[in-house]
């Protein structure tokens, strides 16, 4: 089989590079270190400044700094630690998502300081084990930078942080928890910000198989001849103009005593020209690295399930190739034959990530999964409706959708639950074919999950797609720029919360 010939990856990668950096990193609850190159220290925008700073509030004002959340300032020293002050907004309205944020503005502003300390001298109604998460979160999350491929970065990585927070005497659980939480979101951050010269679907299978061996789950993975068994048609016909091969990556996390079957679905495009109906060289197709941001965020997240202590059983279905255009490619008017013999009429090989996401949802109806939670970067309609920071949640169950949303709203990634209205159903009939892969020109992100709602049947699902929020231009609080892992985290949580319904 050919190979890209310009893979630079050194023999034997088979792992995620920031959890290196994930592993070095010490965080801890207490007072500052004695060694600690950066103290923050945590301001309102109402009631007393603390006097570590030795200014009072008109002379931070004068400076520019009015303590809105998020915002920095560092004030100089003749010796000693860096000194930053750190937004937090009105004392009134601090939540766990403000704590976040500000941790992240802070090591961002102490970027050139590898050991860091952050002291609040209060957390407004935040409990203290949910402030020291969320504070451990934005550090850890905020700090990333994918670095691999460069030779010239000047990237420090954090190697020690003690946050210091009223009433937080036992934070060990809570900052176990944060760890857990980020590892899912730098998982799916490394893995899709990684070029598709470099990161092919038969590679991410085995970093799959990696990563179960650490973190607790099994993997089994379904090479061509395999997929060709199974019948899973629209994996195979997306993958007919590649020179790679395509996987099926299936994972499986069972605890003993589970009772309850939670499926996730990610679509894995390693990388996505269009195919015959080729994408404009515009930056959105620089951007197609990050295609398989779905599957990234399924395998992400089942790095986390064990620590997160989720009692139920989770099956994962990552369908992976390349989109590519050739002479051995699918072609707008071909039909391919979904797992379970539903037919398909291809209109357009650039609707591709909902064919190869159709066989894995009969797979996890076959499987008899209680729920499914599928994600993907779906369409650029859910950029348009909803801008890059929030996500579309469809669906055909309002628990389902309810637990998602639940979900997003507590580790702070915003989705917007829109209809999954029927009457555009219609768009997607086929004259010579069960159904077709595109609907018409309006509502694309509805018809993409209607086609995908076809597949899904009457088990209780929902879709999110983070086609918008799978990248940020530039950082944004915690979330770093380039891939910005989101839905891993919404995964992990819907997991967790699955198993207490």
């Amino acid at each position: 089989m050919t190979r890209s010939p310009n893979k630079l990856i050194p023999a034997g990668f088979r792992t995620v590079p920031g959890l290196d950096a994930l592993d070095a990193a010490v965080v801890t609850a207490g007072p500052p270190a004695a060694d600690a190159q950066a103290l923050g220290v945590g301001v309102t925008s109402d009631g007393a400044v603390p006097p570590e700073l030795g200014f009072d509030r008109a002379a931070l004002a004068d400076a520019g700094f009015e303590a809105k959340a998020g915002s920095v300032l560092v004030l100089p020293q003749a010796a000693g630690p860096d000194l930053i002050a750190v937004g937090l907004g009105p004392s009134a309205e601090l939540s766990a998502a403000v704590l976040r944020d500000a941790a992240a503005a802070f090591v961002r502003a102490a970027a050139t300081r590898a050991r860091l300390a952050l002291r609040l001298a209060a957390i407004g109604p935040v409990a203290a084990a949910d402030a020291v998460r969320a504070l451990a979160e934005g550090a850890l999350l905020g700090r990333y930078r994918y670095t691999e491929l460069s030779a010239t970065s000047k990237h420090v990585a954090l190697e020690a942080l003690s946050l210091e927070v009223p009433g937080a005497d036992a934070a060990d659980q809570a900052l176990a928890a944060a760890v857990t939480s980020a590892r899912a979101a730098i998982v799916a951050r490394d893995l899709a910000n990684t070029p598709p010269g470099h990161l092919t679907a038969t590679d991410l299978g085995d970093i799959a198989v990696a990563l179960g061996e650490r973190f607790g789950f099994a993997v089994e993975l379904f090479n061509k001849q395999a997929l060709i068994e199974l019948g899973c048609g629209g994996l195979l016909g997306v993958n007919q103009g590649s020179v790679e091969e395509p996987r099926m990556i299936r994972l499986e996390y069972a605890p003993e005593g589970a009772t309850r079957h939670l499926g996730l679905v990610g679509k894995g495009i390693m990388y996505d020209s269009g195919g015959i109906s080729l994408k404009p060289s515009d930056p959105m197709h620089l951007l197609m690295k990050m295609d398989m941001g779905g599957a990234a965020a399924v395998l992400g997240a089942f790095t986390g399930l064990r620590d997160a202590g989720v009692d139920v059983r989770v099956t994962g279905w990552l369908m992976c190739t390349d989109n590519m255009p050739s002479g051995t490619a699918y072609k707008l008017g071909d039909v391919l034959t979904a797992r379970g013999g539903t037919t398909v009429e291809v209109k357009n090989t650039d609707a591709e990530g909902r064919l190869v996401m159709m066989d894995a949802l009969v797979l996890a109806n076959e499987a008899e999964v209680d729920a499914i939670v599928d994600i993907a970067t779906l369409t650029g309609a859910a950029l348009v409706s909803l801008g890059p920071a929030t996500a579309p949640v469809f669906g055909n169950d309002q628990r389902m959708i309810d637990a998602v949303r639940d979900a997003a709203a507590a580790v702070d990634e915003p989705v917007w639950q829109l209809p999954l209205e029927k009457k555009y159903r219609p768009q997607l009939d086929s004259a010579i074919a069960d159904i077709a892969n595109l609907g018409g020109p309006f509502a694309g992100a509805t018809t993409a999950a209607l086609f995908l709602a076809h597949f899904a049947g009457d088990t209780p699902w929902a879709h999110l797609d983070i086609a918008g929020t799978m990248q940020t231009e530039k950082d944004d609080s915690w979330r770093t720029a380039g891939a910005t892992g989101f839905g891993a985290r919404i995964l992990l949580e819907t997991a967790r919360a699955f198993g207490t319904e």
